[in-house]
């Protein structure tokens, strides 16, 4: 037990369960130890009705490192934490858990959004030039046909010079994606209603337009009730023949009872990492149309990715230490216009 002199804050570890050991190397245990007044051995999972320790814990948290599974904080579980001044939560959004109650009682809240956007510009990234290159169909029917094909003579369409690539949505996958794309020979062009200047060499447009122009479209907008079903039939149907659909952001955001006659009949592709539902049936044509490349939602942090979203974390956690402001603070306003 540290002695009550001990003026580093007092720590509390809350997300669901297995999360924490997949989250938290050693190293970063121990640089927990060293900055707060915790155990990192102790993790609650579920704040509505914590054991005696957890409840001592709570009862002492100045603040809480949360991450996925982590307890919606309700004014019930606030009033079993009275000393809590900030929410650190190391992974993307906060919607889940971040409740008005955190806002009314100033809670300070800060994520590793950050952190979590860079695997998944990376994977779009990797989906867009794949899909240039139509690595999907031109993979599938090399394993088919087993033989020399005239590739060369299909592959007229093929390549990423100068494709038109589409993205939706400046959020913070969104630019990072554009950062991403810069170094390569692409038309990029931009669709976001709050943006009002596009970056040097992206072009801002409609979306209807960007769906007309480009032959990959890349979805990267929050999960709001203006965003739902944003891509519909109509800019479906805008996109020309042969173009790739790319969702990594929410299933939500995409039409797919407009999109499947698309897939089934070939005139589109698409690289869906999520879908709505986030399950898709198990009788859904999306598991094994030829022109789809269905992941599990893979996109954002997995294994080691974690530890980045966890460095994020303790950077901030050492900034609270320290008596600074936080680096990635959310405000409650930020959440109208992000995931």
């Amino acid at each position: 037990m540290h002695p009550t002199t001990d003026n580093r804050p007092a720590l509390l570890l809350a997300m669901g369960p297995g999360v924490a050991e997949r989250l938290l190397t050693e190293d970063h245990r121990a640089r927990l130890a060293a900055l707060t007044r915790t155990d990192p051995s102790l993790v609650a999972h579920d704040l509505t009705a914590p054991g005696p320790e957890a409840a001592a814990a709570l009862a002492e948290a100045e603040l809480l490192l949360t991450c996925w599974g982590a307890t919606p904080l309700t004014p019930e579980v606030l009033d079993r934490a009275p000393r809590l001044r900030a929410v650190v939560h190391a992974a993307g959004s906060v919607k889940h858990h971040i409740t008005d109650a955190c806002w009314a009682r100033g809670i300070q809240v800060t994520s590793a959004a950050a952190a979590n956007a860079l695997p998944v510009a990376e994977y779009t990234l990797a989906a867009i030039l794949l899909a240039g290159k139509r690595v999907l169909r031109s993979a599938r029917q090399y394993a088919e046909l087993r033989t020399d094909q005239a590739w060369i003579a299909e592959s007229a369409s093929w390549g990423n010079y100068r494709r038109t690539v589409g993205i939706v949505g400046a959020s913070r996958i969104g630019r990072r994606v554009l950062d991403l794309l810069r170094p390569f020979d692409l038309q990029v062009l931009l669709h976001d209603p709050y943006v009002t200047a596009a970056p040097p060499g992206v072009e801002l447009v409609g979306l209807d337009e960007l769906c007309a122009r480009s032959t990959i479209v890349s979805v990267h907008a929050p999960q709001l009730p203006a965003t739902y079903r944003m891509i519909g039939a109509s800019q479906l149907a805008a996109m020309p023949d042969g173009a790739t659909l790319i969702n990594t952001a929410r299933g939500s955001l995409v039409d797919e009872d407009a999109l499947l006659p698309h897939l089934r009949s070939g005139r589109l592709h698409a690289v869906l990492d999520v879908t709505d539902p986030e399950l898709p049936t198990p009788d859904s044509p999306l598991y094994e149309l030829p022109n789809v490349l269905l992941t599990p939602h893979v996109a954002g942090s997995l294994g080691n990715e974690l530890h980045r979203m966890a460095d994020q974390a303790l950077e901030e956690v050492a900034r609270y230490a320290r008596g600074e402001p936080f680096a990635e603070e959310v405000r409650a306003s930020d959440l109208q216009r992000s995931a």
